[in-house]
């Protein structure tokens, strides 16, 4: 066993999923909060909002953004995400992980 010590360090992952409308909009709010990195990835699928599978580019579709934060931003990501909803498809969720990022 080594004695290095394992690098990384704890965060939040925040998962976003949500209309592909509110790209923009959601990239902003990760922005405002300082957030330096993040990933999209198309989205498909079925829920409250009905079904979402991704037939026309824009129509009808859904995204994913994944960002790693610390618990108080993640905090402050999920009360903005809240009152930003404004009768959009979207779901978040988040998990305590530990990783590797600068």
């Amino acid at each position: 066993m080594s004695s290095e010590t394992v690098p990384v360090k704890p965060a939040v992952l925040i998962v976003i999923i949500g209309e592909s409308v509110l790209q923009d909009r959601l990239i902003k709010l990760l922005k405002t909060h300082n957030v330096s990195g993040y990933t999209i990835t198309q989205a498909r699928g079925e829920g409250g909002h009905g079904r979402r599978m991704g037939d026309i580019a824009g129509y009808n579709t859904n995204i994913e953004i994944k960002t790693l934060v610390s618990p108080e931003v993640s905090d402050a990501i999920f009360i903005a995400l809240k009152e930003n909803q404004d009768g959009h498809a979207l779901i978040a969720y988040r998990h305590n992980v530990e990783a590797l990022y600068d």
